[in-house]
């Protein structure tokens, strides 16, 4: 059984295999995880992105406030 790894780790390992895809190659079975992996972190950053966007909030000269959403 394949522990989950933490964001760290998974960090450490799509540049561990973007050092190696430019150094020696990638094997199938490598470059499978490396999709995964970016996958995940696109993903990470959209959710962290449309986080960061809902919590702005506009502030009018007649002091308004207008939440974007």
């Amino acid at each position: 059984m394949t522990k989950e790894m933490t964001f760290e780790e998974k960090i450490q390992r799509i540049n561990a295999l973007a050092h190696k895809k430019k150094t020696e190659g990638l094997t199938a079975e490598e470059q499978a995880e490396q999709k995964e992996l970016y996958k995940w972190y696109l993903g990470n950053i959209r959710q962290s992105l449309k986080a960061q966007l809902d919590n702005i909030e506009v502030v009018e000269e007649t002091t308004t406030t207008t939440i974007l959403h």
